[in-house]
Parts: C-alpha cells; sequence; structure tokens
C-alpha cells in the first residue's frame, strides 16, 4: 500500500531565519522538519488561542506548525521557546488564519 505524500509550506520568512541560523542548528532544524513530515503528530498539540497548532521542539527552539489539509504541512514560525508562542499568536491573528 502507497502512504499519502505530505509536502511542506514554509513561509519566505521562515526560509531566511533557517538560511541564516549557525550551521550547528540549522542542521538540527532540518532534521526535525524531516521528522515533522515523516509523523506529523509527532509535536506538542497546543491548547487554548493555538489549538489547532502542534509544537516540535529542538532544543531552545521551537517549530510551530499545522498539518493543512490537501496534503500539506504548515510551518508557523521558528523561535526561541520564550517568545515563540505569543509571535505565533500575533502572527495568525494578523494572517486572520483562525
Amino acid at each position: 500500500m502507497r502512504r499519502k505524500t505530505l509536502k511542506l509550506k514554509i513561509p519566505n520568512e521562515v526560509v531566511k531565519l533557517i538560511r541564516g541560523m549557525h550551521p550547528h542548528i540549522k542542521k538540527k532544524v532540518r532534521s526535525a522538519l524531516d521528522d515533522i513530515l515523516n509523523n506529523p503528530s509527532s509535536g506538542k498539540a497546543l491548547r487554548r488561542e493555538l489549538k489547532g497548532f502542534s509544537s516540535f521542539r529542538v532544543g531552545r527552539f521551537r517549530i510551530i506548525y499545522s498539518a493543512a489539509s490537501q496534503g500539506y504541512i504548515e510551518i508557523i514560525a521558528i523561535g526561541p521557546r520564550k517568545v515563540i508562542y505569543e509571535e505565533t499568536l500575533r502572527l495568525i491573528k494578523k494572517e486572520g488564519k483562525k
């Protein structure tokens, strides 16, 4: 049986952020993105205002994503745990994703 192929949808701002990271962190983030792509439920489901999104831990960083329909996993944001949840909430309100 053939498994449904998923694709990542990454905003340009996040791509630029990844490209500018230290090579060691960049390697970990790319590995984490592969893990998310292979198993979208591997992250922690978020609650309250961010319900419907998941968070994947990469050291002190978090990758916030949504298992969108139509075969895509949408990466919303990547950043340090200390501020990423507030920034993500501000971003989704601004873009009207919820």
